[in-house]
């Protein structure tokens, strides 16, 4: 029975049955014509939750990662220079991508626990007076140290330099979890995958392409076959695909944005936050402290806690799955050994979230941390307690 314990990892996160029913399909036509009865409203749909009117999406049978070469092969050129800051483990490895591909990346490195730094990208910018940088790329939600960035500051930055590059966004471990705004933000790309906030097994990349990002694909050379935008959209708009998509993750993509609709973004939103917020009083109350160094930057779908000298946390989150049967995030690179991550994220509530802390108190007081059994969780659950869920305030409205 310990396989049911809910998993407090920061992706993939917990399907839920009705999410898992709905993608136990039967094999069917991928090519027959009611498939695009099926996909093109869909499509149609994905777009809310980008919040995007005069964009595209298209999807891929991938994740996130395939999500980012995408954005980068569509759009740019070997040699072509882009600017992007380094701060947590995802941001580095999209610049390893960018560099295999032969691009020519200015890096702003910052401390990990820090955002984006929308003033450094400015001056980066502001001094390109050749416009040779042909993108800025920003993760939105760093996974490895519970980081959010504001990509609105990021877009204001470029704008008041008058800069042309195009705003290329990781919103894999954000979209669907927290408020995204492609058009306000004028993102240009933003990658996202199924396994995250869209409480889906991992295999879709899903990516929100602008106009500007589409007409590029006509100048780029990168190679491209697999993800190609132009064949992608081209398929979708008769109701397929290029090739043989993944028809049972479409099925349940369905139903997970039904299931977001039904909840209501914003109080999908507010539930995240409330999660987050109840761990974070958690934390507090055990003397430790977040990865993000202040407010503004805390993640709602993830949390990075710095364990306290002297311990391991890859063996207090070992000891969390061997003695509780429960998994959550280990530290990546530069916080391995030094942080966990607490995933609060897609199909989970706040009473799920308390059976999480308790389950972490537990092995943290097994290995001696000095913390006292209970507190934290006692710190949520008076979070929770005095707060109103965002569902009970929207009844009552």
């Amino acid at each position: 029975m310990s396989d049911q314990n809910p998993v407090f990892i920061p992706g993939p996160t917990n399907i839920p049955e009705r999410l898992r029913h709905a993608m136990n399909v039967p094999t069917f036509d991928h090519r027959a014509p009611d498939f695009v009865d099926i996909l093109q409203p869909l499509l149609e749909d994905l777009k809310k939750v980008f919040k995007t009117k005069t964009g595209h999406v298209v999807t891929f049978p991938s994740s996130g990662t395939g999500g980012w070469e995408s954005a980068i092969t569509n759009t740019l050129s070997p040699g072509d220079k882009v600017l992007v800051a380094r701060f947590g483990m995802f941001s580095h490895r999209w610049i390893d991508m960018c560099q295999r591909h032969g691009l020519d990346v200015d890096i702003i490195d910052c401390e990990w626990g820090s955002g984006a730094p929308a003033a450094l990208y400015g001056e980066r910018l502001a001094a390109d007076t050749d416009h040779r940088i042909k993108a800025v790329l920003v993760t939105h939600n760093e996974t490895a140290t519970g980081v959010r960035s504001d990509i609105a500051a990021i877009r204001a930055t470029m704008d008041a330099c008058n800069h042309p590059a195009m705003l290329y966004v990781d919103c894999v471990s954000s979209l669907a979890s927290m408020d995204f705004r492609m058009d306000e933000w004028g993102v240009d790309l933003a990658v996202s995958g199924s396994q995250k906030g869209f409480m889906l097994a991992t295999g879709m990349a899903i990516v929100g392409v602008s106009a500007k990002a589409l007409a590029a694909c006509e100048t780029a050379t990168c190679p491209r076959c697999f993800f190609d935008f132009r064949e992608m959209i081209a398929a979708n708009a008769k109701g397929g695909y290029p090739y043989t998509p993944p028809v049972q993750l479409i099925h349940g993509l369905r139903e997970s944005l039904d299931m977001l609709f039904e909840e209501g973004l914003d109080t999908v939103f507010a539930r995240h936050y409330r999660m987050a917020e109840g761990v974070r009083r958690a934390v507090s109350e055990w003397g430790m402290t977040l990865c993000a160094k202040s407010p503004e930057l805390y993640s709602d779908t993830v949390s990075a806690i710095y364990v306290p000298e002297g311990f391991n946390s890859d063996a207090l989150t070992d000891h969390a799955f061997d003695a509780y049967g429960v998994s959550f995030g280990v530290g990546l690179g530069e916080m391995a050994g030094k942080a966990f991550r607490i995933g609060h994220l897609g199909s989970l509530t706040d009473i799920m979230a308390l059976s999480g802390l308790a389950a972490i108190e537990m092995a943290m007081k097994d290995l001696g941390y000095p913390i006292t059994l209970g507190s934290g969780v006692a710190a949520a659950q008076e979070y929770y307690r005095t707060t109103k869920p965002a569902h009970a305030l929207k009844k009552a409205a």
